[in-house]
C-alpha cells in the first residue's frame, strides 16, 4: 500500500469535514475533567504521568491470555516499514500481544479515524497530532494515560510531556519533538559573499538587514527570506513579547502583538528583504523540492528544525545549517518550547488499555525500537533514545538533534495545546499574511479580524 503525506495546508483543508464527523462521537461515555487546560510546567516534573510500576492499585492490569491490539498511524512508505519492523520486535518481546496495524495518508487517516470514533470502533492505539488533540480529548475519546503503570514518561522533559495534556489530563504522549529556528542556506550565502552575524544573540533588526543585503546581492534571483506564516512561529513571537496565543482554551494574544507579527511580514516585503507578495502567493503551495529554499532562491527560512534533512536532500547537495530565532533581548526571555512532531494516544474504549500503554511505552522507551524507528517520525522525545541512536544518524539529523542544545537557554514552559476548533490555525494565519503583504488589509485590521475569526471557530466547536 503506497501512502503519501500531505502538507499542513492540505490537512487544514479537510478540517471542516473532520470536525463535522467527530461531533457524532460526542456521546462517548468517558468525560474529561471540567477544569481549564494548564501548562504542564506549573504542575512540576512528570505531571500527568507515571513511571513504570509507580501507578498503584486501580490501574489497568495486563492480561495473561492472548490479546490483539489495533494500531493506526499516518505516513508514507518509510514510516510503514520502520513501524512494522518495530511492531515485530514488540510482538517478539511480548508474545501474547498481537498487533493489527493499519495506516493511511494524512487526509485519509483523519477521515477514517473520525468515522471509526463516531462508530465506536476507534483503534486501541492511534497516532495523534497537536492540532487535533483537543478535539478528540474534549469528546471523551482518549484514555487518561496517567492511569497506566505500564507507561513510563519519567524521561520526558515536563515541558514536552505537558503538550500532551488537555485540561490537566495526559491524553497523549509525544513521540518526537522539534524546535523552531532559521534554516540558513550556507551554499547560497557564501556565493553572495555574505556572512552571518552572531546568531546566538542576533536581533530582528540584524536579521532584516542581512535579508535585505542578500536580496540586493541576489539581483532579483535570490531573496533574503519569506514571512513567518504559521502557528508555531506566531506562538513564539507572542512569547518573545510576553504574550500567549491561547489561554484557558481561548485566544488570548493581544491585538497589538498579532499586529506586530503581521507588520514584520509587510516590512520585509516592502523593503525587499522578502520577495514580492505576488511571488509569495505563487510559491505558497509548491512541493518542497520546488520551494525557493530547496532551489537556492531563498537563503533564510523559518522552519522546524527537523526539516533540515528534507531540505538538504531536495536541494541537490547545497549545505544548510540551523540557527536560533532572532530576539530583541539576546535570548534572555524563555520563550521557546519544543513542539511534539506527533503523539501516541489510546482509545478510551479500548478493551486492553494496559497492553495499549505497554505498546506506547515500548515505542517511546525501548532502545531496540529506537534503533529501528530512527528519526523517521522526528527526533525521539526521550533524550535517552536520542543518545542511543546518535552515532547512526545522518549529519543533518544530528544537527536537528543538537539544535535543542543551541536553544536551551531560551526554553520556557509548555504552552497550551491548540483548542478544539482552532485546527485550521496555520491556514488562517497564512491567509492573513497574504492579505497584509498584498496590502489588502493593514496589520492592525488583520490582527483584529484574525483574532475574531479564530475565536469564532473555537466557540463554534464548543
Amino acid at each position: 500500500m503506497r501512502t503519501t503525506v500531505l502538507s499542513r495546508r492540505g490537512f487544514a483543508a479537510a478540517a471542516v469535514s473532520f470536525v463535522a464527523v467527530l461531533g457524532l462521537a460526542a456521546c462517548s461515555s468517558s468525560t474529561p475533567p471540567a477544569s481549564h487546560n494548564t501548562p504542564a510546567a506549573t504542575a512540576g516534573p512528570g505531571a500527568g504521568a507515571t513511571s513504570t510500576g509507580a501507578a498503584a492499585s486501580g490501574g489497568p492490569q495486563l492480561s495473561t491470555g492472548d490479546v490483539t491490539l489495533t494500531v493506526d498511524w499516518w505516513g508514507g512508505d518509510a514510516r510503514v516499514k520502520t513501524t512494522t519492523d518495530a511492531i515485530a520486535l514488540f510482538e517478539k518481546k511480548y508474545p501474547n500481544i498481537h498487533i493489527d496495524p493499519t495506516y493511511s495518508d494524512w487526509n485519509g487517516y483523519w477521515d477514517k479515524l473520525a468515522t471509526a470514533v463516531a462508530g465506536g470502533n476507534a483503534p486501541d492505539v492511534m497516532q495523534m497530532d497537536e492540532e487535533y488533540l483537543a478535539s478528540y480529548a474534549a469528546n471523551g475519546t482518549l484514555y487518561d494515560l496517567s492511569q497506566a503503570s505500564q507507561l513510563d514518561t519519567s524521561q520526558l522533559d515536563p515541558g514536552v510531556l505537558g503538550l500532551g495534556l488537555y485540561q490537566n489530563t495526559q491524553y497523549a504522549v509525544p513521540i518526537s519533538t522539534t524546535g523552531f529556528g532559521v534554516l540558513v542556506n550556507d551554499t547560497a550565502l557564501q556565493k553572495l559573499g555574505l556572512t552571518l552575524p552572531d546568531t546566538s544573540t542576533w536581533t530582528w533588526d540584524q536579521f532584516a538587514t542581512l535579508a535585505q543585503q542578500i536580496s540586493q546581492a541576489g539581483g532579483g534571483s535570490v531573496f533574503g527570506t519569506a514571512p513567518m506564516n504559521n502557528g508555531y512561529s506566531l506562538r513564539l513571537w507572542a512569547r518573545q513579547n510576553g504574550d500567549e496565543l491561547f489561554s484557558n482554551g481561548k485566544v488570548s494574544i493581544k491585538p497589538a502583538t498579532a499586529a506586530s507579527y503581521f507588520q514584520l511580514a509587510l516590512d520585509w516585503t516592502d523593503s525587499g528583504a522578502a520577495a514580492s507578495a505576488s511571488h509569495q502567493a505563487e510559491v505558497a503551495s509548491v512541493a518542497l523540492a520546488q520551494s525557493d529554499t530547496a532551489t537556492g532562491k531563498q537563503v533564510l527560512t523559518f522552519t522546524q528544525s527537523t526539516q533540515i534533512t528534507a531540505y538538504q536532500a531536495a536541494s541537490g547537495g547545497q549545505k544548510f545549517e540551523l540557527v536560533p530565532l532572532p530576539t530583541s533581548d539576546a535570548n534572555q526571555t524563555p520563550y521557546m518550547y519544543l513542539k511534539p512532531g506527533m503523539y501516541w494516544s489510546v482509545s478510551a474504549k479500548s478493551a486492553h488499555p494496559a497492553e495499549a500503554a505497554l505498546f506506547v511505552n515500548f515505542m517511546l522507551n525501548d532502545p531496540s525500537a529506537a534503533a529501528v524507528l530512527g528519526t523517521e517520525r522526528g527526533i525521539p522525545a526521550n533524550p535517552q533514545m536520542v543518545t542511543s541512536i546518535m552515532s547512526t544518524l545522518a549529519a543533518t539529523d544530528q544537527q536537528a538533534a543538537q539544535f535543542d542544545t543551541q536553544i536551551a537557554q531560551s526554553l520556557g514552559k509548555a504552552p497550551e495545546i491548540t483548542p478544539n476548533g482552532a485546527s485550521t490555525l496555520d491556514t488562517v494565519i497564512a491567509r492573513y499574511i497574504q492579505a497584509v503583504t498584498a496590502k489588502q488589509q493593514s496589520p492592525a485590521d488583520a490582527a483584529t479580524a484574525f483574532i475574531a475569526e479564530l475565536q469564532g471557530d473555537i466557540d463554534n466547536a464548543s
